[in-house]
């Protein structure tokens, strides 16, 4: 029965959902997952397992350990099996907002809280969503993800779906799942995923200075430096469409101007951006980088990571249980 109420509680936490349907969908992607993950150390054993693999895995293998020992991030048996999914992500995730509103629709379940969007393990059920809520008028945005948390309750497999990845994205996945096992906020995607976007940055900064990797150390920061700039002007954006969508205009005006301000977006980031660009992907955006800043600071006033991390924690418990704005 415990574990039901697990199982559950994860539907819920990939985005909830009112529909039995929605429940079996997710509980048969989830547990489907972890039924094909094999143990890292059979896979290193096996002869049969291809080397460029193998090497992955070695390499997550290395990451797990540094941020248990150096990161204080939970030392558990998330990440040492390995599951190859034989398709592009885990999961599909769609964001949806009002035509003149940067603010997602919510999806609130009593054990998890609310969620700012809604995943599928199956990108053909997600985009069937994803229209159902376009006919009904909203902005959509629909997104594949690597990976995803259960937050401790599971014991989180590699997944083809990222193992490929450099060294410096893997290690910012894997301490960024990692963080979310050891604090979340009910009701606040916002709040979890800018606080896990920091440890990811910290951890991946402290990570390459340990292994003495300078020149890849370098190609981070501009790449962080790059992701800043494109959340700052996403962010702007979304302020800008705030502020016009309450600005008493005409529905006809709006539509004109809101498409002019996603076309500059879209030009100047011409790879990031999608061709049809929305409320909801800025809302998407928004969810990893709003609050980054703030969780910057604190960690700069915290002066270590075990301070920085209590003070989240209490930061989350004042935020959980209350609902979003």
């Amino acid at each position: 029965m415990m574990r039901a109420v697990v199982i559950l509680s994860l539907a819920a936490l990939l985005a909830g959902c009112d529909t039995l349907a929605y429940y079996g969908q997710a509980i048969r992607g989830h547990l489907g997952i972890m039924t094909a993950a094999r143990p890292v150390e059979d896979l290193l054993a096996d002869p049969a397992t291809p080397p460029t693999l193998r090497e992955r895995l070695q390499a997550a293998q290395g990451i797990r350990a540094f941020a248990a020992r150096s990161l204080g991030l939970p030392d558990n048996r998330s990440y040492t099996s390995y599951t190859d999914l034989g398709r592009p992500f885990p999961v599909w995730n769609v964001f949806a907002t009002d035509e003149f509103s940067v603010k997602p629709r919510q999806h609130c379940f009593p054990v998890t809280g609310c969620v700012s969007y809604r995943g599928f393990f199956s990108e053909q059920a997600a985009r069937q969503y994803a229209e159902s809520l376009r006919a009904q008028g909203y902005d959509v945005h629909v997104g594949g993800v690597p990976a995803y948390s259960t937050l401790g309750y599971f014991d989180d497999p590699l997944l083809s779906s990222f193992i490929g990845y450099p060294d410096t994205q893997l290690a910012r996945l894997l301490f960024h799942e990692l963080a979310h096992q050891l604090v979340y906020a009910r009701n606040d995607t916002t709040f979890n995923e800018s606080f896990a976007t920091v440890v990811e940055e910290e951890g991946v900064r402290r990570w390459l200075e340990g292994e003495g990797r300078m020149a890849d150390l370098e190609g981070f920061r501009a790449a962080q430096a790059r992701r800043r700039a494109f959340a700052q002007k996403v962010k702007a954006l979304r302020d800008e469409l705030a502020a016009l969508y309450g600005s008493g205009a005409s529905p006809q005006d709006m539509r004109a101007r809101k498409a002019e301000a996603f076309a500059r977006l879209r030009a100047e980031y011409p790879v990031t951006v999608p061709a049809q660009p929305s409320n909801a992907f800025l809302a998407a955006v928004g969810a990893y980088t709003e609050k980054v800043p703030q969780f910057e600071a604190l960690l700069r006033e915290s002066g270590s990571l075990p301070a920085f991390y209590e003070r989240v924690r209490e930061l989350a418990r004042t935020t959980a249980g209350r609902p979003p704005s």
